[in-house]
């Protein structure tokens, strides 16, 4: 009778699992096109946008504290997922090496009407916007409450980490820096 070997049960850390935690769009400006950012940032999240403040002031610029100065919308969960999704082909699914950062990574879009599934909005006209999607890991919560506050060094997402999730569950192209040869 032949003993069959138990193979030694691997267990995964729960607490080393990577998520998108928020997908957040952005468009600065003041005035007329500050509205119009509303409207497309409305239109392509399905959520209401709203408007951020200055809080310092730049003479140069003619920014005061008070003005608003942008608007922004931030999805989570599912949705954040979607989004991404509908939003890769834009940028023809490839991300440059230096716009991955631990723990987020950032683009733009030049053009909203390259978003498929999205017309043109005559009110809007041509406008672009940023992305920056954010990534969390299971106790990064801590460093955020009031009480029994802690560190969190541990659940930082690696740039590194980023990029194999991205390459791996949206097929996303990453373009790496070319290092000169010695």
């Amino acid at each position: 009778m032949e003993q069959e070997l138990e193979q030694p049960k691997v267990e995964l850390n729960k607490m080393r699992n990577i998520e998108i935690e928020k997908v957040v769009l952005n468009i600065g400006g003041v005035g007329e096109k500050l509205d119009k950012g509303v409207l497309l940032l409305k239109e392509i999240s399905g959520k209401t946008p709203i408007k951020i403040k200055a809080t310092k002031r730049i003479p140069t610029w003619g920014v005061r504290p008070g003005l608003e100065v942008g608007t922004k919308v931030t999805v989570r969960g599912k949705d954040a997922e979607v989004l991404l999704k509908r939003l890769l082909p834009v940028i023809e699914n490839t991300l440059k090496e230096k716009q991955i950062k631990d723990n987020f990574f950032s683009f733009g879009i030049a053009e909203y009407i390259e978003i498929p599934d999205i017309e043109y909005i005559r009110e809007v006209g041509i406008m672009g916007f940023e992305v920056t999607v954010v990534f969390v890991r299971p106790g990064k919560r801590v460093e955020k409450k009031k009480m029994k506050r802690g560190s969190a060094r541990k659940q930082v997402v690696r740039a590194e980490e980023i990029i194999k999730i991205m390459e791996e569950k949206f097929g996303t192209k990453i373009l790496r820096k070319r290092r000169k040869e010695e």
